[in-house]
């Protein structure tokens, strides 16, 4: 069982940052792949970006990419997704997700835990 946390959300306006945290806990849970997800109202939940246990490999949405930047610290337990120039269209629910496959997986259904979500708005 893995427990996840998200946290960092809130209103930011277009083209300013936000970090959101994932704080993790349970058996194993450094192994494991981590993912973050978006959705917003009346879409389906997306592909954000994924990061490997160690941190030496991530993959990310085109959508996001150059702008969006994932880490994690094993150490403390927590995985960060940094935003950087944010749009309007970025608005959604964040969660983060882990997932005990060995390679990062785009599709929700390899992931195995999620958080509850965390909540980013981006004002035009």
């Amino acid at each position: 069982q893995v427990q996840l946390v998200e946290s960092g959300g809130g209103l930011v306006q277009a083209g300013g940052s936000l970090r959101l945290s994932c704080a993790a806990s349970g058996r194993a849970w450094s192994t494991y792949v981590m993912g973050w997800f978006r959705q917003a109202p009346g879409k389906e939940r997306e592909f954000v970006g994924g990061i490997n246990w160690s941190g030496s490999n991530t993959l990310y949405a085109d959508s996001v990419k150059g702008r969006f930047n994932i880490s994690r610290e094993n150490t403390k337990d927590t995985v960060y997704l940094q935003m950087n120039s944010l749009k309007p269209e970025d608005t959604a629910v964040y969660y983060c997700a882990s997932s005990s496959m060995r390679q990062i997986f785009t599709t929700a259904g390899f992931y195995n835990y999620w958080g509850q979500g965390t909540q980013v708005t981006v004002s035009s």
